[in-house]
């Protein structure tokens, strides 16, 4: 079996022994995705020292076959995917110890995890959709975990409806470019151009717009949070959310200026709307879901300014810094058993180990040297000083860092300051513990990496002393406001509109959810009558077919029967007149020549 297919294959099968056993639900989940960690590693490893990309091809669609492919790219994708995936499992052993569903968690965890592998790796459109789709089902099941609790299923609901909505554009997008280009493998769609290249990027921009949260549909990832804790980290840092954000750095050199500029503008706007957001949220785990549309946001930024790989590095940066701050504040909630500022004030002090480990991802995420986020963010805003547009890209870049500085340094401030209160022991915190330990060891220490990573993608990122400066006075800015003022005094009047999601009219509840819900309940009803007419002309007919059997038992076969009866009955009476005697047979025959002769006579009578 080669590496590619067991970085895919290697959580599908842990998780199908895991339902098929239902035993040993951790140490099969670790095994599944530590697997897929080391033949993720393996083909980066490859892709450093050179070797050709590793590939698989499968049977498909006529002349469409399934592709996956190994490139450079696709491999820095898949280690990123296995690696955040691992050490969430590692924290999730003990997160989901006592919980009795656990064996359904992990297999769906790991049915998700392998979905997101088989996207990042997929060389063709039609491996990519379907990948597409299993990341959407497991999410919501994953989401929808604990259904049983008040909110959970319609959060769920919510998540797939708009996300569902938004892929529309990624199926119209795909068929444009397969029927431009006459192929479904997807680097060879990267060569058109024109109007093809362009409406195809607009439409798939919409997909990532659904999947990355970006407004207008950034409201569904706020609401998400109601599932377990390890899920939240996964989905905001590696995978689902990821998946847009993959989806445009992935078709970025396909796409014209003017698509470009766009990406830029909604990935701007979304950085500071969703920045807003958080500052004005009440929750850790919200405000957490907030600031990962607003750090999509910047990638999206990137992407518009021409700097895929500039994206790429924040992605993974963010990965591990985003998975980093939710295990610490599923620690915080562990503890004190809830994610809102009013419980959770204090708790800071109480777990001071978690705290310093969450201290330095917040850090990370906004900016500050050496950590991984200071380099992918400072590279960020020189990439929209240097773009077309830059007066628009360039500001919105600043003020998404500042923003950024601000909700992490309120976080911060919300779980330090309040009262302690006496911890409880848990022997689950040393799992806990270690998963996050690593995450936020990664979240520090990436950065230097990142040079290594420019070269295997053949990219120069230049960055200059004008936005480094501009980045951290940004970052310290923020930080700074954030700490020392309250939410009321560093929103103003913009606060409750923050605290509703900046929605109009509804917001997309309105727009998106509560109509698709209409129509899916105004199909049920029309199902619902057509089911009963159906039922109706199905009695009626069964009515028709008993009443014409008793027509065929009592008259047409009955007739027939009789008929059959008759002629035998005259045909043993006839037989009787077959006596072998030849005078009997020569009287017959005279009679009956008299009675044919009289009647031939008689007939002009009647005329």
């Amino acid at each position: 079996m080669s590496l590619l297919s067991l970085a895919v294959l290697a959580p599908v099968v842990a998780a199908l022994i895991l339902l098929l056993v239902k035993r040993g639900a951790a140490i099969l989940a670790l095994l599944g995705a530590g697997t897929g960690l080391l033949a993720s590693l393996g083909l980066l490893r490859g892709a450093f020292l050179g070797n050709a990309p590793q590939r698989l091809m499968l049977p498909g669609l006529p002349d469409m076959p399934l592709r996956l492919e190994a490139s450079a790219l696709t491999s820095v994708l898949s280690v990123l995917v296995a690696t955040v995936a691992t050490f969430v499992l590692i924290y999730a052993v003990g997160y989901m110890r006592k919980d009795p569903e656990k064996t359904r968690f992990f297999a769906t965890m790991l049915l998700f995890v392998a979905a997101m592998q088989a996207l990042v790796l997929s060389a063709d459109w039609i491996t990519l959709l379907a990948a597409w789709e299993l990341i959407g089902v497991s999410s919501y099941l994953l989401i929808g975990f604990w259904y049983a609790k008040p909110g959970v299923a319609s959060a769920a609901t919510r998540a797939f409806l708009y996300t569902r909505s938004a892929d529309l554009g990624l199926y119209l997008g795909v068929f444009l470019l397969i029927g431009a280009s006459g192929t479904s493998e997807i680097s060879a769609t990267l060569a058109t151009t024109g109007t093809a290249a362009m409406i195809g990027g607009l439409l798939l921009l919409v997909a990532a717009i659904g999947k990355s949260a970006q407004v207008p549909m950034q409201d569904w990832l706020q609401r998400a949070m109601a599932g377990p804790t390890p899920v939240s980290a996964l989905l905001h840092s590696a995978t689902l959310v990821a998946a847009g954000a993959i989806l445009l750095i992935r078709v970025a050199p396909m796409l014209p200026p003017e698509t470009l500029f766009i990406i830029g503008l909604v990935g701007g706007l979304t950085t500071v709307v969703t920045g807003l957001i958080a500052l004005g949220e009440r929750d850790l785990k919200r405000l957490l879901a907030s600031s990962t549309s607003s750090q999509y946001g910047l990638m999206f930024l990137a992407i518009g300014a021409g700097a895929p790989v500039v994206a790429l590095l924040h992605l993974i940066a963010h990965a591990a810094i985003k998975s980093g701050l939710f295990l610490g504040a599923g620690v915080f909630q562990h503890e004190r058993g809830s994610t809102a500022f009013e419980r959770l004030a204090g708790s800071g002090r109480e777990h001071k180990r978690i705290f310093a480990g969450f201290v330095l991802a917040a850090l990370a995420l906004a900016g500050i040297p050496p950590l991984s986020g200071f380099f992918s963010k400072d590279a960020i805003i020189a990439a929209t000083m240097n773009a077309t547009g830059a007066g628009w890209l360039a500001t919105l870049a600043i003020a998404g860092t500042v923003l950024t500085g601000g909700y992490m340094g309120r976080a911060m401030a919300q779980l330090w300051q309040g009262k302690v209160e006496e911890a409880k022991p848990s022997g689950s915190l040393v799992w806990m513990g270690w998963g996050m330990a690593v995450l936020v060891t990664l979240a520090a220490v990436l950065g230097a990496g990142f040079p290594a990573l420019e070269r295997l993608l053949g990219a120069e990122i230049d960055t200059t002393l004008a936005a480094e400066a501009l980045g951290l006075g940004a970052a310290l800015t923020g930080l700074a406001l954030g700490w020392f003022l309250p939410a009321d005094r560093l929103l103003g009047p913009l606060l409750p509109w923050a605290r509703e999601g900046f929605a109009v009219g509804g917001g997309m509840d309105n727009l998106v959810m509560r109509p698709a819900l209409a129509v899916a309940r105004a199909m049920n009803a029309v199902e619902t009558v057509l089911y009963e007419a159906v039922f109706v002309f199905g009695r009626l007919n069964l009515r028709v077919g008993r009443g014409t059997r008793i027509s065929d038992e009592a008259g047409i076969d009955g007739f027939i029967f009789g008929l059959a009866d008759t002629m035998v009955r005259t045909g043993q009476k006839a037989r009787r007149l077959q006596s072998g005697l030849i005078h009997r047979e020569l009287a017959l025959t005279i009679v009956t020549t008299g009675v044919i002769a009289a009647a031939l006579f008689a007939a002009p009578l009647f005329y």
